[in-house]
């Protein structure tokens, strides 16, 4: 497998000679069966009570890095039409240019909180769809592209790119021997996610009432009425449409995975509904916390439980720093004063660009911050211009004030 940095070379010394070179595979909508040979990496899931099952593990594809080239400019190419010939709902993130999981938060909230200003009591599925990008139907995802007014190219090359594809495991002990896909699309390709949202974009156009949003494979489908009675019936009756459907496409919903909430507003006095949902034989209570998209929701929305959460980690994160850098060893005294900046400080502010923390977390936040700050200055031991140097690399302390 050539390396991406000889096709960067490659790129400087002769400019146009890749691009000619994908221009004819591009015209014809062929791509060669040499770049649809790969590896798969089998990688444990973390978090699995056991790994007894194949379910607990999932295969990265390492594709040909000249194929990759390819793939990102067929992504672009279908992403800007895609919109236009009516392949994905507006209600679909993930793998969009400009929708990010920080979109799929804040409208989620934005809508909760409009139903609740009608007087509606909103309730929530939190769906996962099963197996993802190993159960797309190539022949199935090929009549959606046909069905649009697409060029001709686009279709050719999607379905040359999905058919013919071949595959050898890799992992301790495995034969290493390629054998044929027939179905799914490769994970670690940058087209496969954009195929996928493609792909599953029927289930919200089977859903005629209420709310479905999605980030790739995540659903959260909400209803709302006057009780939490009519929302569960209704729950139920939109959850039979989509297995129905899903029963088509090939996939189903993980349902380890399935979470259900009731939403609330600070200004309810009633009795906390605690109906569940019955789904497949399984019954799910309303949850006191749910965890979507890496930010953590309540029934009242409250930004106390998601930032708390956020600060754990983030401590936990920095007992891990220490470990790599005992005194007189581990890490030089530079790199820990710029891990703040990289590694912890996403980690404590994830979900500030949507959530706003109370005074009493912002001062939680901020004393945090400061410790940090003074662990990494007290590693420091090089000269006052080195420090000086890398001073700006820290962001403000009291940052989350801004939201």
């Amino acid at each position: 497998m050539t390396p991406n940095s000889v096709w960067k070379r490659v790129h400087r010394v002769a400019p146009h000679l890749i691009q000619d070179l994908l221009a004819q595979l591009v015209g014809y909508g062929f791509h060669p069966p040499a770049l649809k040979i790969a590896d798969g990496i089998v990688l444990d899931m973390p978090g699995k009570p056991s790994y007894d099952s194949p379910s607990s593990f999932r295969v990265i594809v390492l594709l040909q890095t000249f194929s990759k080239i390819l793939e990102r400019i067929m992504n672009s190419r279908l992403s800007c039409v895609a919109r236009g010939a009516v392949l994905l709902d507006p209600h679909q993130c993930g793998s969009l240019a400009g929708l990010s999981a920080s979109d799929a938060t804040a409208t989620l909230t934005h809508e909760v909180r409009t139903l609740q200003m009608a007087g509606k009591k909103v309730s929530m599925l939190f769906l996962d769809i099963k197996g993802g990008f190993d159960n797309v139907n190539p022949s199935t995802l090929f009549g959606m592209l046909k069905a649009r007014p697409l060029s001709p190219y686009l279709v050719s090359w999607t379905r040359s790119f999905l058919t013919s594809q071949t595959c050898r495991l890799r992992y301790q002990g495995s034969p290493r021997v390629f054998a044929p896909v027939a179905v799914g699309t490769p994970q670690g390709s940058p087209f496969s996610p954009l195929l996928f949202v493609i792909y599953v974009s029927r289930f919200h156009r089977e859903i005629p009432q209420g709310l479905t949003l999605s980030y790739l494979d995540d659903f959260a489908l909400s209803v709302a009425s006057t009780s939490y009675g009519p929302n569960i019936q209704s729950l139920h009756r939109q959850y039979a449409v989509l297995k129905a459907w899903g029963a088509r496409l090939g996939s189903g919903f993980s349902i380890p995975k399935t979470e259900f909430i009731h939403w609330r507003t600070y200004r309810d006095r009633g009795a906390v509904s605690r109906s569940p949902i019955h789904l497949d034989g399984s019954i799910f209570p309303p949850r006191d916390e749910v965890r979507w998209l890496g930010s953590w929701f309540t029934p009242s929305i409250s930004t106390t439980t998601h930032f708390t959460k956020r600060l754990a980690k983030a401590q936990a994160a920095v007992v891990a720093v220490k470990r790599l850098s005992p005194p007189g060893m581990g890490l030089p005294p530079i790199l820990c004063h710029r891990l703040p900046s990289s590694l912890l400080f996403p980690i404590r502010s994830y979900g500030a660009d949507v959530f706003k923390p109370t005074v009493h977390m912002t001062r939680k936040l901020s004393a945090f911050w400061h410790k940090v700050q003074r662990w990494s200055t007290n590693c420091f031991t090089c000269t006052p211009t080195d420090i000086l140097a890398v001073e700006g690399c820290l962001p403000p302390l009291d940052l989350l004030l801004a939201y």
